[in-house]
């Protein structure tokens, strides 16, 4: 018996067959990339959602934020008006009161000079002593409506510091402005402090003088 040993031979495959293979392989590699292809689209699209409503909920937050920082700050200016407004309208009321002092205290002294040249003058003319009298009494009046005048100015300045006042006074109170003249009483009930009859029937005589003078000529 011989030692050689007869390998069995191997059928060649038909080349259609070899063919057929390739392509379904070739199908399935095409298949799965084409599912892969799909499954990336859908994680992109994914993760696009997931950052979009983590920026929108970042912005809302940060929306949130300003919105509080912004009422906030508004408070804080209107309330810093306020504060403004009302110091100036102290300092307003403050600037008005010593005006009233410095006047008061400046027409003292001038009533008590003329009341001094009057008295000098009745040696003269008597019946300026009754202007003496009515200087005196317009300076008692005075004095009589003064201190009244500043215990009210106080007690509206009071009133602005607890807010319980309007704070509408015009800022122009004190950079002199336009006062308005003062026009008296027309009721004759009212008090008014009135001139010696004396000086009154001199001014009708001197009335009385200039009218044959403008009826002349």
């Amino acid at each position: 018996m011989s030692a050689h040993v007869t390998r069995p031979k191997l059928m060649p495959v038909p080349a259609f067959h070899l063919l057929g293979g390739l392509a379904v392989r070739a199908t399935a590699v095409l298949g799965s990339n084409a599912m892969f292809g799909k499954d990336d689209l859908l994680d992109n699209l994914s993760r696009d959602l997931d950052r979009a409503r983590g920026r929108r909920d970042a912005l809302a937050s940060e929306a949130a934020t300003l919105t509080a920082q912004i009422a906030e700050i508004e408070a804080r200016l209107s309330e810093e008006k306020h504060r403004r407004e009302r110091d100036r309208v102290l300092g307003e009321i403050e600037a008005i009161k010593t005006r009233i002092k410095q006047a008061g205290s400046a027409f003292a002294p001038v009533v008590d000079g003329l009341c001094k040249a009057v008295e000098q003058a009745a040696a003269v003319v008597p019946e300026a002593r009754e202007l003496n009298s009515f200087l005196v009494s317009v300076a008692t009046e005075i004095d009589s409506v003064i201190d009244p005048l500043l215990r009210e100015l106080d007690q509206r300045a009071d009133a602005v510091r607890v807010g319980h006042a309007a704070l509408d006074l015009p800022s122009s109170v004190n950079e002199g402005s336009i006062v308005p003249p003062i026009e008296p009483p027309k009721d004759n009930n009212d008090r008014l402090l009135r001139f010696p009859a004396w000086l009154s029937r001199d001014k009708e005589a001197e009335k009385m003088e200039e009218n044959p003078r403008s009826t002349a000529a």
